[in-house]
């Protein structure tokens, strides 16, 4: 079901992307930089991911499902379903618990924007 880029519309189905393993847990990168450098759209399932941050990248999480808790800089929030986290570029940042979020970056995350904390 994919589009060609040039319609001005890009059509993808999340049973049509492969979830990949991420420092987060698993994440289904359904729209992604090389599909538009606007922003990305991934479905991530967290469980206990690694401190990092972005210097590029602001991202805004939606809970789907699942609970748990977010680090933010020196802060910890609870998370549940309809619980949105908008994470400014340079925060450092991890998830932990079991939950599925729905990420999405702006502008489009890519691999070399991703900084560990120690």
């Amino acid at each position: 079901m994919n589009v060609p880029k040039g319609k001005g519309y890009i059509i993808k189905h999340m049973d049509e992307v492969d979830p990949v393993p991420c420092p987060c847990g698993s994440s289904t990168r359904i729209i992604q930089k090389q599909d538009t450098p606007i922003a990305n759209l991934h479905v991530t399932h967290i469980q206990d991911s690694e401190k990092h941050y972005h210097r590029a990248c602001t991202e805004y999480y939606y809970i789907l499902e699942g609970a748990g808790h977010m680090e933010l800089g020196d802060d910890t929030v609870e998370v549940k379903p309809g619980t949105t986290v908008v994470i400014e570029k340079g925060t450092p940042h991890r998830g932990y618990g079991d939950f599925k979020a729905i990420i999405i970056g702006i502008p489009a995350w890519e691999h070399t924007d991703e900084f560990f904390c120690e």
